[in-house]
């Protein structure tokens, strides 16, 4: 992928957003993955995450997840 397809984003965003694309098979799936996947705590991913789905490249490459995470976030927001 060049720089252009990624929309400026990093290889590392981009497996962030591919992540958050599938879907998981039961509990402790999604972690599992994101440690052997992009060698981070699951943390550290929701941090990365959280500033991704503010990043309008994030937006531009996947607005389908982008904005399912943005009204997810604002779900939880609105229930606290």
């Amino acid at each position: 992928m060049t720089e252009g397809e990624g929309g400026g984003l990093s290889d590392r965003d981009r497996a962030v957003l591919g992540l958050e694309r599938r879907s998981w098979p039961g509990p402790g799936a999604k972690e599992r993955a994101i440690r052997e996947r992009l060698g981070i705590s699951p943390t550290r991913y929701y941090q990365l995450l959280n500033a991704l789905i503010d990043d309008p490249r994030a937006l531009a490459l996947d607005p389908v997840t982008v904005n399912r995470l943005r009204r997810v976030r604002e779900r939880r927001r609105g229930s606290r």
